[in-house]
């Protein structure tokens, strides 16, 4: 008798990424289960007891990585994949602190999710070669540093804003754009 197929609970609001994703990890012999906001996520962790999980950072309105403990709490052995749009350090490392296995920055595809999920994780090697030669842009460093703040104040972006010494607005601002790529990247 052949193993069951293990389950992934995929975890996003972009319903076209999840369909798209679903059908892709399916393929690949997956039981997928999906959710697109905090309550489903939990009710399906609840109900299905899925071996891993793909968490989006953003939500919605949400927080992916205050829903990281609350799936662990759920489920202690869920292995848990972090996925955002929005990739800094602070934010990797916040994900890790709470408890999630590993973390990737979007666009992603199937591949690179199963290998996240049943990898070993990255070899040094691997990392190496990631690192740029050169050191990150100013703006990038700048974002790495509002993205570690922001982490330290749990999201909050008025208390963020006073220990950066910006106006909230400003910071605002500042979010709402994409991070600066390295170069070379």
């Amino acid at each position: 008798m052949s193993e069951p197929a293990a389950t992934i609970l995929l975890i996003d609001d972009d319903e076209v990424f999840v369909r798209v994703l679903s059908r892709a990890l399916t393929a690949r012999g997956f039981t997928v289960v999906t959710a697109h906001d905090r309550a489903s996520a939990l009710a399906a962790c609840a109900e299905h007891r899925p071996d891993h999980a793909v968490l989006d950072l953003k939500l919605g309105a949400e927080n992916g990585l205050a829903l990281i403990p609350e799936l662990l709490a759920a489920s202690p052995r869920l292995r848990i994949l972090l996925l955002t749009g929005y990739a800094s350090i602070a934010t990797a490392v916040e994900a890790i602190k709470r408890g999630a296995h590993d973390y990737l920055a979007k666009p992603v595809d199937a591949d690179q999710v199963v290998h996240a999920l049943l990898g070993d994780g990255r070899d040094d090697a691997e990392l190496e070669a990631a690192l740029p030669d050169a050191p990150p842009p100013l703006k990038r460093l700048e974002w790495e540093h509002i993205q570690r703040v922001l982490a330290e104040c749990e999201g909050n972006i008025s208390e963020t804003a006073r220990r950066l010494g910006l106006h909230r607005r400003t910071l605002q601002r500042k979010l709402a754009k994409r991070p600066v790529r390295e170069a070379g990247h």
